[in-house]
């Protein structure tokens, strides 16, 4: 299965600290050998970097590893190819445009059935189910609305259209259209929101720690997703199976679960004990 890593701040961040754990879990501690690609919204536009190559070893992997590229969403997937060659045309994130707008994508997991779904106007350029569901979703949403609608309205859409592709198997998906990061869980998918008191993080799978209250403005609030924690002292969260969740500017707006699965998401790491700083939100 691939892995995922997202991104909503409310200032510009770079996102090099999570992208190096994410990297080594692309060859060296994982097997997602197969590609590895990275999109940052910036303003109006989007930067997309895509590789074939295993991330851990990738020239391209290092350059962006060491490139303080700041933005408020990024999205950012390793591959383990399960349908699809290995290819540029199959790496994530995929990026269309709709209603103005960029939009990105990436996807955990696998869809059967899905490329039998019509498409009115997108189509893919690759051979994975995962672009061929990225189109569908954006197809649906621009037959139903001529142009961006209200947030609220947009977010129920989205939820809607996410939970359609989940019956299908496997849907974890990123996705963006550079003001609001959505979050869909079909089995894994955690996030971290770290705010002031900053504190100390160390990776899971690099030899890397960095202390963010030397990083960070005291209103910084900057939350990560990830298929799974990234770090290895600090409290992630899980979001529901079933649920999308969404972020603007670092913090999460909505949370549309299933009736039955609406209860607060539980731990994946331990809870501050009293007396302790907290170091995240």
């Amino acid at each position: 299965m691939c892995e995922l890593l997202g991104m909503s701040a409310n200032v510009p961040t770079d996102l090099r600290f999570s992208f190096t754990g994410l990297m080594h879990r692309a060859g060296r501690t994982g097997r997602h050998t197969d590609g590895f690609g990275i999109a940052f919204h910036q303003d109006d536009g989007c930067r997309v970097f895509h590789d074939p190559a295993p991330g851990a070893h990738s020239p391209l992997a290092h350059f962006l590893r060491e490139q303080p590229i700041r933005s408020r969403i990024a999205l950012a997937h390793i591959r383990r190819a399960n349908r699809g060659r290995v290819s540029v045309a199959n790496t994530h994130p995929f990026q269309r445009e709709l209603w103005g707008r960029w939009w990105s994508f990436a996807h955990n997991g696998q869809l059967r059935g899905v490329k039998r779904w019509p498409l009115a106007y997108y189509r893919p350029v690759g051979t994975t189910d995962s672009e061929h569901a990225f189109c569908w979703l954006l197809d649906q949403l621009r037959q139903r609305f001529e142009t961006l609608p209200k947030e609220a309205t947009l977010c129920r859409a989205v939820a809607e259209l996410c939970r359609q592709l989940h019956a299908l198997g496997t849907f974890n998906a990123l996705l963006s259209d550079g003001a609001r990061l959505y979050a869909f869980c079909s089995n894994r998918l955690a996030y971290l929101t770290r705010r002031a008191p900053f504190g100390h993080a160390r990776l899971i799978d690099a030899t890397l720690q960095v202390d963010f209250s030397q990083e960070a403005a005291p209103g910084d609030i900057v939350t990560v997703l990830a298929t799974r924690p990234l770090t290895a002292d600090e409290p992630w969260q899980a979001l529901a199976r079933g649920a999308l969740a969404v972020f603007r500017d670092g913090k999460r707006i909505l949370t549309d679960a299933p009736p039955a699965q609406r209860a607060a998401p539980a731990a994946l790491r331990r809870r501050p004990r009293a007396g302790e700083a907290r170091q995240t939100a």
